[in-house]
Order: C-alpha cells, then sequence, then structure tokens
C-alpha cells in the first residue's frame, strides 16, 4: 500500500501547487465542441475514437483500417447524440440511481464477488477508475430510457406490417426440430470423513452411504416431481432446490437439437410437448427431473409462432431512423458550437450556433480559470 500511496500523494501536492506556478491563460485541455452548455474535450473525443479503433480491430481485423477509416467521421457526432440524450434525460427527471445500484449489483454477483467494495478493488485492478466506471453506466442507463421513453414507447407495428414481414423471411425461418429444456438437478449428498492428518487423502465412502446418498436423492428428486405434478412452478423449485449450474436461472439448459443428447435423454424430452416434464432419470450426477419449455417442430413456423421476434426485428428497423429523426430535433433546439477541422456528421442545416455577446470576454476568463482552452 505504501507503494501506491506515495506516487498518489505527490500528485495530489503537485496538482495543488501547480496552479500558483502556471501563467493563468495557460491551456490545459482543448475544447472541440459545445452543447449548450456542457462541452466535448479533445480528450473525449481521442478516447472516443481509440474505443472505436480498438473494437473494429477484434471484430474485423482483416478490414479494420478501411472501416475504422469510413466510422471515425462519426465520433464527433456520437459524443454530440450523448450529451443531448444526457441533458434530455436531465430535463426529464431521470438519474439512473435506482438502476445503477441494481446494474453494479449484478456484476457484483455474475463475478462471485461478496461486496461492493470487492468490485470496486476488481475495476481498479483493471486500471479503471472507479467513479469513471460508475459514470458510464449511469450515463449508458440515462441514455437508454430516454431513447426508450421518446422514441421506443412512440413506435408501432400492425398486423398488416408482421404478416408481410413473415411472407418476405419465411425461407429463412426454417429450422430444425429443437426442444428448450430446463432441468432439476438432485446430487447425492455425502457427508466427508475426518482425516487422520492434512496430508491424508480422505477416505472413500463405503457402498451403503453411496447406496444411502443415492436413495436420499431420489427421494428429494421423487418429492419435487410430485409438487410439480400438484402445480408447483418448476422455476421455482430449480432455483431453490437444484443442484445444477443452471438453478439461478431457473434450470434453464437452453436449446437441444436432435443428436445432442444421449439416446436416452433425447427420446424421453423430444416425446413431450411444451411444458411437460419427464419422470425422475438417473445420470452420473445424480437424479434429474427435466421439463420442455419449447417444442419446435423441424420446418418453417407459423407466423404467431414467431411474431414476438418479428416484432423485435420490426422495432428495430424503426428504431435507427426514428432516433436519428429524434436526434436531429434536439440538435435544432440545441446551441451547438463545433471547432474549426472537427466533424459533426449528424449536423442539422437549421442547426443554432451561440450567438456572440459582451459577455464572451468574461465566460473566456471563467474558463481560463477552469484550465479548459477556448477556440
Amino acid at each position: 500500500m505504501t507503494k501506491t500511496r506515495l506516487p498518489l500523494l505527490l500528485a495530489i501536492t503537485y496538482a495543488l501547487l501547480t496552479p500558483s506556478l502556471l501563467p493563468a491563460d495557460t491551456v490545459v485541455e482543448e475544447i472541440v465542441a459545445r452543447v449548450n452548455n456542457e462541452i466535448v474535450t479533445r480528450t473525449e473525443y481521442i478516447r472516443e475514437r481509440d474505443q472505436l479503433k480498438q473494437e473494429i480491430q477484434q471484430q474485423d481485423p482483416v478490414n479494420a483500417d478501411r472501416v475504422f477509416a469510413e466510422q471515425q467521421r462519426d465520433v464527433l457526432e456520437k459524443l454530440i447524440d450523448q450529451q443531448l440524450l444526457l441533458q434530455k434525460g436531465k430535463d426529464l427527471g431521470i438519474t439512473g440511481d435506482t438502476e445503477l445500484v441494481k446494474k453494479l449489483d449484478e456484476m457484483r454477483k455474475q463475478m462471485n464477488l461478496g461486496t461492493m467494495e470487492e468490485l470496486e478493488k476488481a475495476a481498479e485492478a483493471q486500471g479503471a477508475s472507479y467513479e469513471d466506471f460508475k459514470q458510464n453506466l449511469r450515463n449508458q442507463i440515462i441514455t437508454q430510457r430516454v431513447i426508450g421513453q421518446e422514441v421506443g414507447s412512440k413506435l408501432a407495428m400492425n398486423k398488416d406490417e408482421v404478416k408481410k414481414f413473415y411472407e418476405q423471411h419465411r425461407a429463412e425461418m426454417e429450422q430444425p426440430e429443437q426442444v428448450r429444456l430446463s432441468e432439476i438437478l438432485i446430487a447425492p449428498k455425502l457427508a466427508p470423513k475426518p482425516t487422520p492428518s492434512a496430508d491424508a487423502k480422505p477416505e472413500a465412502p463405503s457402498e451403503a452411504e453411496t447406496e444411502a446418498a443415492l436413495a436420499a436423492a431420489k427421494a428429494k428428486a421423487e418429492d419435487l416431481l410430485d409438487q410439480i405434478h400438484k402445480g408447483g412452478k418448476f422455476a421455482d423449485l430449480a432455483k431453490k432446490y437444484s443442484d445444477g449450474p443452471s438453478a439461478k436461472d431457473g434450470g434453464d439448459l437452453n436449446y437441444f437439437k436432435r443428436g445432442t443428447l444421449s439416446k436416452e435423454l433425447e427420446d424421453k424430452v423430444f416425446a413431450l410437448k411444451a411444458g411437460e416434464v419427464t419422470d425422475v432419470v438417473r445420470t452420473k450426477q445424480g437424479y434429474v427431473i427435466l421439463q420442455a419449455v419449447e417444442h419446435q417442430m423441424a420446418g418453417i413456423p407459423s407466423m404467431k409462432e414467431v411474431e414476438p421476434r418479428i416484432q423485435d426485428a420490426l422495432y428495430m428497423q424503426k428504431l435507427q431512423p426514428a432516433l436519428r429523426a429524434y436526434l436531429t430535433t434536439l440538435r435544432e433546439e440545441a446551441f451547438i458550437d463545433i471547432k474549426a477541422g472537427y466533424i459533426d456528421s449528424g449536423a442539422s442545416a437549421k442547426q443554432t450556433k451561440p450567438v456572440e455577446t459582451n459577455s464572451k470576454e468574461a465566460d473566456a476568463k471563467k474558463l481560463k480559470k477552469k484550465k479548459l482552452g477556448v477556440f
């Protein structure tokens, strides 16, 4: 800890002393755009551009240079879009506080961390500022809520559009027979035996002990099956009692096609209709109950079966142009000024630039005090 604290202490001390050593009009940061009362700095611009380049290199290393050259012109547009959406979120009273706490807790659980302090340490171990990480996450939450509330909620799909999409994409919807399964696994529990010393190998359970553990596991599985037949919810019972890794997801195992399961299990699960369950089945791990959540037959599904997926596809088709139109409106209602040499590829011809007034000089002095460059 001493090694990390000393440089930090020196940095803080330097930060406190430095202003008195610098001329009053020293430029520390460069502003590339003003969006109402907010700014976009060159540091933010470069960070966004570098992140874009890294993502493209990971996704398409062969064509990375060409794709980056095409997309980097939109970097400033994205930063201005975000500022406009965040300002709109503020106007709408959207803080993202509750969602942020939930999201951070979900991340903590996914990483198998005990406390939020451990999550903070994990973020900082990756070289990231935890406060910056939280702010970026908050910004995502706010912008998504604004888009959903102001744009997404106003999109509508009618039956004719769904039918037309279905007819145009029928061939693409052809699928093999598959079943979506959930499981409840009950593993036999064997009490650990004490060892005479730390180096000694644990004593293997006797045949009688193994048989007793298997019998107890089978009895528990059969009791759960009886609860299901009496109306118990499979997913709730899986979360509470299953020993399988899918327990936290209500037992969900996703989809299986023919040929991916053992012959015994395949015959059982492909004979089920959606919602039906198997009897208790003995496996290497213990005793399992399987439920067919969905059973999709081979061929082209009916329009009713795929209607939710079609609605999602239509929603995404409509969202992008609607969002672009909404952002154009926000631009036209805002005061936006771009530094020479930078391009806002989403600019509208109706945008309003800030009007220069006598207060310009006073504002410039304020910015100098904040050590922000003026263009």
